[in-house]
């Protein structure tokens, strides 16, 4: 299966590229197996998505969707944005190959974690990343993701995981 045509805009032309500073609200994940990394950054007004950016590091299907689920979630509530699935991201782009259908996995799961972390910061459950204090456990002490709580490898820069980008240095 070739791609579509709006596979092709919105990689050739992606909508809402970029970083939101002081963001909502971030969602980072990825697969380091396929190389594909997203981050969705929001801000959010009342109970609605006023703005949505991302950064893609990965193929032309990752940035399309990335893309896509920017266009399909901006303006919307929360609720109505955490309903937005894989298969909705898969169908808004006209289908994707069967090999690329994890890359509409990892849309909305990047925009389900941004939401996420917007609701646990709110409530006081999570620190924002820029505010947290740096982590250097002792020698001989072991890592943990701070995002899944699971034990990682000190030099792994990415919890195997959830996949995500660890935030301290593993040289210790």
């Amino acid at each position: 299966m070739a791609y579509s045509d709006i596979v092709m805009d919105h990689f050739k032309n992606p909508r809402n590229v970029g970083e939101i500073l002081k963001a909502d609200g971030l969602g980072e994940v990825g697969n380091p197996v396929c190389g594909d990394m997203m981050s969705v950054y929001i801000k959010v007004e009342g109970d609605r998505i006023a703005d949505i950016k991302f950064k893609t590091f990965g193929c032309g299907a990752a940035i399309a969707v990335s893309s896509m689920i920017t266009e399909l979630a901006k303006g919307k509530t929360l609720d109505e944005a955490m309903k937005i699935k894989n298969s909705d991201v898969a169908k808004a782009l006209g289908g994707l190959p069967p090999n690329k259908l994890h890359c509409s996995n990892l849309g909305a799961d990047a925009l389900h974690a941004a939401i996420k972390n917007y609701l646990d910061r709110k409530s006081g459950k999570v620190v924002a990343k820029e505010e947290a204090e740096e982590h250097h456990p002792e020698k001989g002490a072991s890592c943990y993701c701070p995002y899944c709580e699971k034990r990682v490898e000190e030099e792994s820069p990415f919890c195997i995981y959830c996949g995500k980008e660890m935030p301290h240095d593993h040289g210790h």
